[in-house]
């Protein structure tokens, strides 16, 4: 009897270190997998930054500030130049009008200075349907025609000096070569059909001339 009782009793015992091994072996797996769980989780010091607010970055306000100038400063220039083109168009427009002006007053200035020559003109034409004496008449012209040459000169009408001269196709214009009257006369202007001109010592009519040859 005393022996069933000793090995119930070691029976017991040896259920109990069972039980007692169970439960080390299962905390030993639960300490590791709580050591495994820290290793995994972030630290304080590797937790996330949360991003910054774009709209209260220094360097984006600056950004979106200068690119605000620069549409401005855009906008401006745009209209300085809109109001310089509308300047300039008026501009042109003025000068046109001006110069029309002023050909047509400069028009009617000489037309003013030849007026009182045509006069001259036509009292000699009505004198010469009863005058007798011919000298007379053609002393009467002879002035009436220095008159107009004295009234052109004052407007800047010059007379071209072409017969004798070396041609120049800058201020005459060849009808055709003729004999020379002379050796010196070769390549010079021997006669000339119309006059040339300068208007404030500029040609505005060639002179049409015949080249010795």
């Amino acid at each position: 009897m005393k022996k069933e009782n000793q090995r119930i009793e070691d029976d017991i015992k040896a259920e109990e270190g069972a039980e007692t091994a169970t439960s080390s072996g299962e905390q030993e797996v639960t300490d590791q997998e709580e050591t495994q769980s820290d290793k995994e989780a972030p630290s304080d010091a590797e937790e996330t930054v949360p991003e910054a607010d774009s709209e209260s970055d220094p360097a984006d306000q600056e950004e979106s500030e200068s690119v605000e100038k620069l549409k401005e400063e855009l906008a401006d220039a745009n209209d300085k130049y809109l109001r310089l083109l509308a300047e300039f168009d008026n501009f042109k427009r003025r000068s046109v009008k001006e110069r029309v002006e002023l050909i047509g007053t400069a028009s009617k200035s000489v037309i003013l200075t030849l007026l009182p020559i045509l006069d001259d003109f036509e009292r000699a034409e009505k004198s010469m349907e009863s005058a007798t004496d011919v000298q007379a008449v053609k002393e009467g012209i002879d002035l009436i025609v220095a008159k107009l040459k004295s009234t052109l000169a004052q407007q800047g009408l010059k007379e071209m000096e072409s017969i004798g001269t070396p041609f120049n196709a800058d201020l005459h214009e060849a009808i055709s070569n003729v004999p020379a009257p002379s050796e010196d006369m070769k390549g010079k202007v021997v006669d000339q059909l119309e006059k040339g001109y300068f208007l404030n010592d500029k040609v505005i009519r060639f002179a049409k001339v015949f080249v010795g040859a």
